[in-house]
C-alpha cells in the first residue's frame, strides 16, 4: 500500500484515486494562472479527480539564455497564493536553492524538486525539514533504484511525505524514453533495507509514485538548441502509467500550446483535457 500523503486538502496514495498535479509550464501572469486553475478545476470536480495546481515562478534550468524563465520567485509566490485562496486548490512549485525554500514554504503546499536537483544533498535536506511534502523528480540520468539514496536524505529530517516522479531517462542524443519498469522499482524503494538499516516506514508502505506525461515527450536540446518534444505521445504514455499503477499524474497544461512561453511542443491542450482524463479515470478506477 502507498503511504498517504496529504497535500492541502487533497490526499494521494493508500489506493485512492490518481491525484491531477497540472498547470502551465511557467507562470505567464496573474489572470492566466487564475482562469487556467478554474478550468481545470471544474473538469477535475466534474471527474472526481483531485486535483493540485502547478505552475514554476522560474524555469532555472533551460537550454537557451534567451529563453523566458518567468516572473521570479516574489511575483510568482503572491500569484500562486492567489490561486490556491481564490481559486480553493492546494500548489506546489519548483524550488532550487535552499533561499528558495525558506521563502516558498510560507506559500506553497508541497515543494518540488527538478530533476537536474534531484540529488542536490542541502536542497534536500532543507526541503525535508519544512515538513511539508516533497515531490522529487527523478533526474533522466538516473536509473530508478537509485532513488534509495534520495529517499534516505529526506527521510533523515524526520519527513516521510515523500514522492517520486518519473519523467523519462535520456536515450542517446535528443530523447527520452519511458522504461515503465521504474514505476515499480520506484515505488518498493521505501521498503528495502540499506547497509542494515531499516526504513521508517512499515513492511507494506511505499512512496507514492507520479508519472510525467508531458516531460516524458521532451527532446532535450532537439529544436535547433532549445528542448523540443512531441506531444502526440501524451495520451498513450499516461494511459500506460494508469494502467502500471501509479498514484498521480502531473501534465503541463495550456489554453494554447504552440504560444506557450516554454515548453511549446510537450505541454497539452486545454481544451482536450477533459476527454483524456476521462478515459485515464476508468483505467485508474479499473487497476485499483
Amino acid at each position: 500500500m502507498t503511504r498517504t500523503v496529504a497535500i492541502g486538502n487533497i490526499k494521494m496514495g493508500g489506493n485512492r484515486p490518481f491525484v491531477l498535479i497540472a498547470g502551465p509550464c511557467v507562470i505567464e501572469g496573474e489572470r492566466e494562472a487564475l482562469e487556467v486553475a478554474v478550468q481545470i478545476k471544474e473538469i477535475a470536480e466534474e471527474l472526481k479527480i483531485p486535483f493540485v495546481y502547478k505552475s514554476s515562478f522560474d524555469k532555472a534550468n533551460r537550454s537557451s539564455l534567451s529563453s523566458p524563465r518567468g516572473p521570479g520567485i516574489v511575483d510568482g509566490l503572491s500569484i500562486l497564493k492567489k490561486v490556491k485562496q481564490e481559486v480553493g486548490v492546494p500548489v506546489i512549485s519548483d524550488v532550487h536553492s535552499v533561499d528558495e525554500v525558506k521563502q516558498a514554504v510560507e506559500v506553497l503546499d508541497a515543494l518540488q524538486i527538478p530533476a537536474f536537483l534531484c540529488r542536490q544533498t542541502d536542497l534536500l535536506l532543507e526541503a525535508g525539514r519544512t515538513g511539508k511534502p516533497v515531490n522529487v523528480k527523478k533526474g533522466q540520468f538516473l536509473a530508478p533504484g537509485d532513488v534509495i539514496g534520495i529517499l534516505e536524505k529526506i527521510e533523515s529530517t524526520g519527513n516521510l511525505d515523500i514522492i517520486l516522479t518519473e519523467r523519462g531517462t535520456t536515450f542517446g542524443y535528443n530523447n527520452l524514453v519511458v522504461d515503465f519498469r521504474s514505476i515499480p522499482i520506484m515505488r518498493s524503494g521505501l521498503a528495502k533495507v540499506k547497509g542494515g538499516k531499516k526504513y521508517p516506514l512499515k513492511e507494506d508502505e511505499h512512496p507514492a509514485v507520479v508519472f510525467d506525461a508531458t516531460h516524458s515527450v521532451q527532446l532535450p536540446g532537439g529544436a535547433n538548441g532549445i528542448t523540443g518534444g512531441d506531444r502526440r505521445f501524451i495520451p498513450p504514455l499516461a494511459r500506460a502509467a494508469l494502467a502500471v499503477g501509479v498514484d498521480g499524474l502531473f501534465m503541463e497544461i495550456h489554453p494554447d500550446p504552440p504560444n506557450a512561453l516554454c515548453d511549446a511542443t510537450n505541454q497539452f491542450y486545454l481544451k482536450d483535457l477533459k476527454t483524456l482524463l476521462s478515459g485515464l479515470f476508468a483505467i485508474d478506477l479499473l487497476i485499483k
